[in-house]
């Protein structure tokens, strides 16, 4: 039986019948979990499942077999940035990264805490020189947390050159271990958005 109250990072949301919506949750306690949100695809639900939000969280399920039911109160919104190209891009990626590579409840509270700062700075630093360090950092982050390896040293986020080499040299690696059941589909978002930091490179 699972009852619990959490503030979560939504990192996936998908359509599950005519109205509901099931989405993954990141919550610093009890990790990624799942959950279904009836009435997800209605006026009012739809832009607080936005991939990026940050929500308050009540999930409840009988048994653990079941999928949990969630409710969902927006506590802040990522929706302003999604009509810019680069910012949209960041915030998919970084957030089907964590939804795909992560097994759920299983807690990575340095990874809640980074990914909630890495999605503050995509939506305020001034440009994307001024977040995509923190992302490479993300990326060696989650694979470090998996126990896969990763650089510990960050680039200097003002030598953008290195931050893109840091970044190219992150890809396969991700590619290769923690998506490697299902890179294409989840890659093809951090190819969109590696294309578009190497226009300002």
């Amino acid at each position: 039986m699972l009852q619990l109250s959490a503030t979560a990072i939504v990192c996936a949301a998908r359509h599950h019948g005519e109205t509901g919506v099931i989405v993954r949750l990141l919550t610093e306690h009890h990790g990624l979990i799942g959950g279904y949100v009836a009435g997800g695809r209605g006026r009012t639900l739809r832009p607080v499942l936005i991939p990026g939000n940050r929500v308050a969280a009540e999930l409840s399920s009988r048994s653990d077999s079941q999928l949990p039911s969630a409710r969902v109160e927006l506590l802040e919104s990522r929706g302003p940035w999604l009509g810019e190209p680069l910012a949209a891009a960041a915030i998919e990626w970084a957030t089907a990264l964590t939804a795909n590579a992560l097994a759920e409840r299983h807690a990575f509270p340095a990874l809640y805490a980074a990914l909630g700062a890495l999605l503050d700075a995509v939506c305020h630093a001034p440009s994307a020189r001024g977040w995509a360090a923190a992302l490479a950092g993300y990326e060696a982050l989650l694979l470090r947390e998996l126990g896969y390896g990763a650089p510990a040293d960050r680039p200097d986020p003002d030598d953008f050159p290195a931050v893109l080499a840091a970044l190219d040299s992150l890809g396969p690696r991700i590619a290769r271990y923690p998506l490697a059941d299902r890179r294409a589909d989840v890659m093809a978002a951090r190819a969109i958005l590696r294309e578009r930091l190497g226009k300002i490179g």
